[in-house]
């Protein structure tokens, strides 16, 4: 008898774990991040902040939920929100691909960004200039060089792509050297890379704290005749494509964050440059 009560109090009790990891669960949205990409999310002091955190923060107030971000490897915040264990979805600066696009679904594009090149000012990378007067670097000018890169970023995807055969720089002696954070890449500049291939806002907020570092976007050169093209990309939230509750607030708090004000800015440029400013 006395079996059977322990039994049946162990059950109850194993039911009640259950249903507090439930609730736990379902009273949090999870969110997986890399804390290294200011000014969308980064360390100020112990604590994570940027323009993603305050995008979840939303989110978390239209659902009545709690936002806990989770600082991890950039290169598996796809895989992590696929699975759907530990996070519900992830925040980073995030470019949607299509191979992306397979494990996890996206929320509507809330940044457009392009990828910079950072290089040493006495570097004597070969520039050009467009219509503007805008000095800008195309992939040409990088043929031989150690270009380092975030792993897994776009920066990554892109110079990976273009080292390979059949790639801009295939044959020149060029290589794409992936490193965990793209602080890492520049901090070996000189010896361990030569440039480092990243997107615009980390760009300019690293050459910033540096003198002797200058950076530029990057272009593909045009063919038959049609003008340079910039190397493109577009943020977005991932998802578990399980939790369409959660995709849908993101989209509506991102639709609400898009609208244009009478000086044609948005609520997400703001946060940029409130953030590029504080950070």
């Amino acid at each position: 008898m006395k079996k059977i009560i322990s039994l049946a109090l162990a059950m109850v009790m194993l039911a009640c774990c259950f249903a507090f990891a439930s609730c736990s669960k379902d009273d949090t949205i999870y969110v997986q991040t890399n804390a290294y990409f200011a000014p969308f999310e980064y360390y100020k002091g112990n604590e994570i902040v940027g323009v993603d955190v305050e995008i979840m923060n939303r989110v978390g107030t239209k659902l009545d939920k709690d936002v806990k971000f989770t600082d991890g490897d950039f290169a598996v915040i796809i895989d992590v929100v696929q699975e759907g264990k530990t996070a519900d979805c992830g925040a980073a600066g995030i470019t949607i691909t299509p191979e992306r696009a397979e494990k996890v679904a996206f929320s509507t594009p809330y940044y457009t960004s392009i990828q910079y090149v950072i290089f040493p000012s006495n570097a004597g990378i070969a520039t050009k200039t467009d219509a503007n007067g805008n000095s800008y670097i195309v992939w040409e000018a990088l043929a031989g060089k150690k270009i380092g890169t975030q792993t897994d970023t776009t920066g990554w995807i892109y110079t990976d792509a273009e080292v390979a055969e059949g790639g801009v720089l295939a044959g020149t002696g060029a290589t794409c050297v992936p490193m965990d954070s793209a602080q890492i890449a520049v901090d070996g500049l000189g010896n361990l890379t030569d440039v480092v291939v990243i997107d615009e806002l980390p760009a300019k907020y690293i050459v910033s704290k540096n003198a002797n570092l200058q950076c530029l976007p990057l272009y593909y050169t045009g063919t038959d005749g049609e003008a340079d093209s910039i190397v493109e990309e577009q943020y977005a939230i991932c998802v578990n494509k399980d939790n369409t509750e959660l995709l849908e607030a993101i989209n509506e708090v991102l639709a609400e964050m898009l609208v244009k004000d009478e000086n044609g800015m948005t609520e997400i440029e703001k946060l940029v440059m409130s953030h590029m400013v504080s950070e």
